[in-house]
């Protein structure tokens, strides 16, 4: 009696399975979810210690400078003019400093202070330029490129508004003329910053703490293929308004 052949199919082996275990994770991460506060006290902290890490940096790029001139290998930067300290006689009489000896620094300290300020606004704007993108890439993965600068615009403020900070935008405008205006009421990330030196102290220091969301929103559009200038304008806190410009002719 001839045997006869199994005509049953053989157990089928998914691609999944072929796939290295630690492949399979690069291709999809899981989703690891954070407390809400977690990226309020990160930008607290971040600010702080590159405050602290541009005062470095910029020390040590001025000592280089110094250097350099000593040895005559690049010419002496011009002297800045000082400032005339504008100050009225009652409140003179209470300064326990003589009036020209501050004169004479007040320039230099306000100088020194803004180039520390845009030394720290320069590298969060990076930061978040590189958060933004990685971070658009992963929330884009399934969907299809956006044809037009709108529809782009559009998801920055739905979806990683949303993401980022929790609600989405309350406000777009646009002139259509690329230039579009994005505003949040109650902007998270400067929604709790004061000053005992009055609200316009705290609107300069929420301007800072802005950069870095600048920074993601530009990062995010980059990674979508549109090249913008955004700039943040805080003239009310909490609010917060973020004009993104392209290029003309985008």
């Amino acid at each position: 009696m001839s045997s006869r052949n199994s005509t049953q199919a053989a157990p089928t082996i998914s691609a999944s399975s072929l796939v290295p275990q630690n492949l399979l994770a690069l291709a999809d991460p899981p989703v690891r979810q954070i407390d809400g506060a977690v990226m309020d006290y990160f930008l607290i902290e971040v600010v702080n210690t590159l405050r602290a890490s541009a005062a470095v940096a910029t020390e040590r790029a001025k000592k280089i400078e110094a250097e350099m001139v000593e040895a005559g290998l690049i010419p002496a930067p011009s002297a800045t003019p000082a400032q005339p300290l504008k100050k009225d006689a009652a409140s003179a009489r209470d300064s326990v400093t003589s009036l020209n000896s501050r004169a004479s620094t007040a320039g230099g300290r306000t100088g020194s202070a803004d180039e520390a300020e845009e030394a720290v606004r320069s590298r969060l704007e990076a930061i978040g330029q590189h958060v933004g993108a990685n971070f658009t890439e992963r929330l884009c993965r399934d969907r299809a490129l956006f044809g037009e600068t709108l529809d782009a615009i559009k998801f920055v403020c739905k979806d990683i508004w949303a993401a980022c900070w929790d609600k989405q935008v309350d406000n777009l405008r646009t002139n259509h003329r690329g230039v579009y205006v994005l505003q949040d009421n109650s902007f998270k990330p400067v929604s709790r910053i004061s000053s005992w030196e009055g609200r316009a102290d705290a609107i300069r220091r929420a301007k800072l703490y802005a950069a870095m969301p600048a920074g993601i929103i530009r990062g995010a559009l980059s990674r979508l293929g549109f090249q913008t200038t955004v700039s943040p304008e805080i003239t009310s806190l909490p609010q917060c308004t973020f004009q993104v410009k392209l290029p003309k002719g985008t």
